[in-house]
């Protein structure tokens, strides 16, 4: 678990935002913890491994696989 947290700000269309916060409600979540579980799967999807804030550095990093440097030009 993270033990730090930062801000993500993103635009979003006004009324995806709506849907989107019902049926988070629906499901008895919270945005913040859908969008956190989102970046994890996208993270885990691409091998990309990171270690949680907080987190003992020399403990294992999150990943399902090789982790791959992405840069972009």
């Amino acid at each position: 678990m993270e033990l730090k947290t930062a801000r993500l700000t993103l635009l979003i269309d006004p009324a995806k935002k709506a849907a989107f916060e019902r049926l988070c409600a629906g499901q008895d979540l919270t945005p913040s913890q859908v969008v956190r579980q989102l970046i994890r799967d996208y993270l885990a999807q691409h091998d990309v491994s990171y270690v949680p804030s907080g987190a003992d550095a020399s403990s294992a990093p999150r990943s399902t696989g090789p982790a791959r440097s992405r840069r972009r030009g």
